[in-house]
């Protein structure tokens, strides 16, 4: 049994070991601990050290690298038809993901009262953000941010420099908060914490929400005023709509362009109504979702741009708002009263 035990210790340092790469022996990797180092003051042999042994990530390589995925065989199950939307709406808008989401406002409402005083974006919108990033943080990344941006900046494929870039900012934050690069966990692109922010964004958005000199994604408080920040900073209107269903004729759209990317004055608009009343005034999205046998229309805001800077999806946006609604919703019917 012990020779057993050594055997298999012996295995997992091997097999460990082959996991691990030293990219100092990279002359672009050299270059850039240089760069840390004069501009930014870094100890060489730390740096030296992180590098030295950071662990090669394929998993999010192969996100960008095609040939790095594993093969999957083909299956003979016939799959239903599906539209675009139905199947992302499947994902993102399950009734568990309502239910935790509204158990999570309620625990945290004083929070996001505090930040809708301050910063005017509504709760519901920064739970659904939240239920979506990180699932109300059960799913914040299992992967090793130091080792996933290194791998992304120093190995081949078409975002080398935008991770580069990530990894400078990730090392710089780390720094100013004190936390061992190595201990970092998120997702296969680098993002952190209970919203997935980038670490170029730790910086300029993230806030100290809860006064305890840190700012960290990973706690509710500061992740919570981080959003809502976040969102204000990209222009968030309070009490101003965010979409509306509308009607056109026929079953599905072409007449014109859709997408956050375009705006129309609703006047241009012929033969497109909103299904509510909606009194908004100025220019307006179309946004399209595709459903198996139709497509559904909507008008989409200017608070639904700003959305869509947290992610550029006109989609995404859509499911943060139709999640928004459906939490708002149930917390009402739950507890008797809205939040706000």
């Amino acid at each position: 049994m012990k020779k057993f035990k050594l055997l298999l210790l012996f295995f997992f340092i091997c097999t460990s070991g082959l996991l691990a790469k030293d990219y100092t022996k990279k002359r672009e990797v050299r270059v850039f601990i240089d760069q840390m180092v004069k501009k930014y003051k870094f100890s060489r042999s730390e740096l030296n050290k992180l590098f030295s042994h950071a662990r090669f990530q394929k998993k999010a390589l192969a996100i960008y690298v095609p040939s790095l995925r594993p093969k999957v065989k083909p299956s003979n199950k016939v799959r239903k038809k599906q539209g675009s939307w139905d199947r992302y709406e499947k994902i993102l808008l399950k009734e568990s993901k309502v239910t935790k989401g509204v158990s999570y406002m309620h625990k945290h409402r004083n929070t996001l009262l505090k930040a809708y005083q301050k910063y005017g974006v509504q709760p519901e919108y920064i739970i659904a953000i939240i239920g979506i990033e990180s699932h109300y943080g059960v799913n914040r990344g299992k992967f090793p941010v130091f080792d996933t941006l290194t791998t992304l900046a120093f190995e081949k494929n078409r975002r080398k420099r935008f991770y580069r870039s990530e990894l400078k900012e990730f090392l710089l934050m780390t720094r100013r908060e004190k936390v061992n690069p190595k201990n970092v966990m998120g997702s296969y692109a680098g993002a952190i914490g209970l919203g997935q922010f980038m670490p170029s964004n730790y910086k300029t958005f993230v806030v100290d929400f809860n006064k305890d000199g840190k700012k960290q994604m990973n706690h509710p408080s500061d992740a919570i005023g981080s959003i809502a920040y976040y969102l204000k900073r990209h222009n968030w209107r309070k009490r101003e709509p965010v979409a509306t269903r509308v009607t056109y004729p026929g079953t599905r759209y072409r007449s014109k362009k859709t997408g956050y990317k375009h705006k129309y004055n609703r006047a241009s608009l012929k033969g497109i109504t909103p299904k509510n009343k909606f009194s908004y005034k100025d220019k307006v999205h179309l946004i399209k979702l595709k459903r198996t046998s139709y497509d559904e229309l909507w008008y989409g805001t200017k608070n639904f741009y700003t959305i869509t800077r947290y992610n550029h999806s006109s989609y995404y946006a859509m499911a943060v708002y139709q999640l928004a609604q459906r939490i708002k919703n149930k917390y009402q019917k739950t507890y008797g009263k809205n939040l706000i």
